[in-house]
């Protein structure tokens, strides 16, 4: 921002302009509205620390850092040069390797480095680009020169979260945005969006975006950058390979898929050909690549772009690939697997920073004075060059700052570095105008991380003018709308939607059974049968009453539940999201207590169930996922209701089992409206089991899973009904026809067998991962 003479850069006055004439207050408000925009829509980022990994919010800070036009033009001519240089790279690398054989680039790199994939040595004869979406990491230094400090070509992270700094900077400073007329990103993903369907052919099959899970530290920005291009957001277990095609498992069936972006580090991507260790990875896969039949972005091995040691030979490289010089120089960079250079690096090792030669080696690299004070640590200066080939040496760079408002409201000078996208098609290499940058939490950090504690903030290119024609990925105006239903779902999203389904309701039953036990023995309740069955199936649900906190046994199942969630967290609103997570701080608060209250507890969780159910019902598009995850529900809640009643009510029910059970199904009120004071086993039954109107009984739960399977994908009325249906059909006869002297414990054990086997049912029909059980489905023997 500031000029070495000590005044403001022509292209920063603007900004600082209205900044310094906004009061705190002012200020305070807008910083707020864009916390409350990521708030609202749940950016994340995972953080790892010991043995798990932690949700963070996003650390977006302000203000934007402003890069002058004419001085990004020529910082986007040297990007370009870069990509093209790169895809040749990689292009001789997994082709005729003529820069090895030539002497160029020693054999040792290519030969040793895990990121050389030799399945797919033979990759780049076809006529497809290896490279089409990559990141470059970039640095500033005092001189005011823009330095290369690394490539990202694996799977480049950060462009999702570049849109949402965009979204959430334009809440705080609609207006300054607009006077600056900071060119829009929307062109850039417009493009490359166009460019994955151009790769998918004339048929445009399915197009997905491959992440390795919710566990991964940009899960949130996997999902989100889905939504927003119109991408399948899949896992490796998604995928199936049949001969030399993939195909997605949906519950619609197999659906043949063209072309991923992938979001997963190769070698995981097939444990047959490559990392035999992945659990996350589709099996066959390369096969499906090397047919031709699946275009991945970037191309499996790709990697090998990001190995340190390369910047080492970037010139002589750059001189015989595409026979000019990098207009971007690149961090200084000295590869130990030569004797004179090893020599060098260890002489000048406390000013250098030292680091693996290979990309994803650890350790971390080592900086400057630390690495002589190692000694015999594993990355000091090895005694031969045979040893030093995993080592290389880098100058420690000096990053220039940008300025923050901190935590007092001041603009402090802060470390910046930041990371540029470039996307490719058929005219070539494009740059996205604007960028991804972090900031490190202290002016004097040399690391900037975001898992260390750094963040981000947005980037403006000011334009002259502004755009002709704001760019959108919506339609045109104009255009006539056509709504459209969603895709096929995933098995497995609708896998964990229908578990998701069970847990919640699990942990409720769990829930209200334990305010139940926990009411009685409040009211003097003593040792007696009911207690005892009471207690029994809160230990079939997994809560022990008997010694220690019952409250552990509820903190497990609300566990599952949140967990569960977490797997399809990009198909909720992050309300129903916060409300799970809060069950599980509740019960945390009150195991943390040494006399917790039981009761508000379990009324608390109670009321946090409710709300995720009401904002799950009210908030969720209710299509194919919303269903699975009712058949969840209705199910657990069925079976839930049809065992208690019998535990209840089995032989001789004992003193105060109606009144227990009226409690359960949180039907005391109803009861009273619909029926006399006194109590009667046949009228709580019929209230509890047999009434089709209330929301708690059994009859309800099976005339909504009745309702909801017969619109679940491959279910038509006029055909002849399979096995599921026809089980769910008797249940549901069953039921309507009985009366309060017919439920008895063989009658609700049969009841919750009919259950048990109508989820089996559904799992293999549409959730089981065999083709076998797709392909043959047409019912089976009763």
């Amino acid at each position: 921002m500031i000029a070495p003479e000590g005044v403001l850069r022509p292209h920063y006055e603007p900004l600082m302009a209205k900044l310094s004439a906004m009061t705190e207050g002012e200020l305070d408000r807008r910083f707020a509205s864009s916390r409350q925009y990521l708030s609202e829509a749940g950016v994340f980022h995972q953080v790892y620390g010991e043995g798990a990994e932690q949700s963070h919010e996003w650390p977006l800070g302000h203000p934007a850092l402003v890069i002058d036009r004419a001085e990004w033009q020529a910082l986007s001519a040297g990007l370009v040069q870069r990509a093209r240089f790169l895809e040749a790279l990689l292009a001789d690398i997994y082709g005729e390797g003529r820069m090895v054989a030539e002497g160029t680039l020693p054999g040792i790199l290519i030969g040793r480095n895990p990121e050389f994939l030799r399945p797919l040595a033979g990759q780049a004869n076809g006529s497809a680009p290896l490279l089409s979406f990559i990141a470059i990491d970039l640095g500033r230094g005092p001189d005011g020169r823009w330095w290369v400090l690394g490539d990202r070509t694996q799977a480049p992270s950060g462009a999702g979260f570049a849109l949402e700094n965009r979204v959430a900077t334009s809440k705080a400073f609609p207006d300054i945005t607009r006077a600056l007329n900071v060119e829009r990103l929307a062109g850039f993903f417009r493009r490359f969006r166009e460019m994955l369907f151009a790769l998918g052919g004339p048929e445009r099959s399915r197009i997905g975006l491959l992440t390795p899970g919710p566990h991964n530290e940009t899960y949130y920005e996997h999902a989100y950058l889905a939504r927003y291009l119109g991408l399948l957001l899949l896992e490796g277990g998604d995928l199936v390979v049949h001969g030399d095609r993939a195909e997605v498992r949906t519950v619609d069936g197999f659906q043949p898929i063209s072309v991923l972006w992938r979001r997963l580090d190769a070698d995981f991507c097939d444990p047959l050909e490559l990392f035999g260790g992945s659990r996350i990875g589709t099996p066959g896969l390369c096969r499906a690549v090397r047919s031709g039949a699946l275009a991945v972005v970037n191309a499996l091995g790709s990697g090998i772009l990001e190995t340190p040691a390369l910047l080492a030979f970037q010139k002589p490289l750059a001189e015989a690939l595409i026979g000019e010089e990098l207009k971007l120089p690149t961090i200084a960079t000295w590869w130990c697997g030569q004797e004179k250079i090893r020599r060098f690096v260890a002489e000048n090792a406390a000013r250098l920073q030292l680091g693996p030669a290979f990309p994803g080696a650890p350790p971390f690299p080592v900086m400057g004075e630390t690495a002589t004070r190692q000694g015999e640590a594993s990355m000091a200066v090895p005694a031969s060059t045979r040893e030093g080939v995993t080592l290389v040496g880098q100058e420690i760079a000096a990053l220039s700052t940008t300025p923050v408002f901190g935590k007092d409201g001041r603009l402090e000078p802060r470390p910046v570095t930041l990371r540029a996208f470039l996307m490719r098609d058929e005219e070539g290499w494009h740059v996205m105008p604007g960028g991804f940058a972090r900031v490190a939490d202290s002016r004097d950090a040399r690391v900037i991380s975001m898992q260390r504690g750094g963040g981000s903030i947005d980037v403006w290119i000011p334009s002259p003018a502004p755009a002709a024609k704001p760019v959108t990925l919506l339609g045109a105006k104009g255009d006539r709308f056509s709504r459209r239903l969603p895709g096929a779902l995933p098995a497995r999203a609708a896998d964990n939607l229908f578990w998701l389904g069970r847990y919640a309701e699990r942990c409720e039953t769990a829930a209200r059974l334990l305010r139940l036990h926990a009411a009685r023995a409040g009211e003097g309740w003593s040792e007696g049968e009911l207690e005892a069955r009471v207690a029994l199936i809160l230990s079939d649900c997994g809560v022990e009453t008997e010694g220690g906190k019952p409250q552990r046994g509820l903190l497990a199942l609300a566990r599952q539940a949140a967990g569960t969630a977490s797997r399809i967290r990009e198909r909720f609103s992050p309300d129903a999201w916060r409300t799970l997570n809060d069950v599980v701080a509740l019960i945390l608060d009150a195991l943390a207590e040494e006399d917790e209250d039981v009761v508000a507890l379990t009324s608390a969780v109670l009321t946090h169930m409710s709300g995720f159910a009401g904002l799950a019902h009210e908030n969720m598009y209710q299509f194919t996922g919303w269903r699975f995850m009712q058949c969840g529900r209705a199910l657990e809640r069925g079976q839930a209701t049809a065992m208690v009643v019998s535990s209840l009510l089995a032989d001789e029910p004992p003193a105060g089992a109606l009144e227990a059970l009226l409690a359960f199904t949180d039907s005391s009120v109803t009861y009273r409206r619909r029926y006399s004071v006194d109590l009667s086993e046949e009228t709580v039954v019929d209230l509890a089991v047999l009434d089709p109107l209330n929301p708690r009984s059994l009859a309800f739960q099976v005339n909504l899973l009745a309702d909801v399977i017969s619109s679940l994908p491959g279910v038509h009325l006029g055909q002849s009904p399979d096995l599921l249906q026809r089980r769910l059909a008797r249940l549901k006869v069953r039921l309507q026809t009985a009366d309060g002297t017919e439920v008895d414990t063989a009658f609700l054990d049969r009841v919750v067998d009919d259950l048990a086997l109508i989820s089996d049912l559904i799992t293999q029909r549409y959730l089981l991962s065999s083709p076998r059980a797709a392909a043959e489905w047409s019912g089976g023997p009763e």
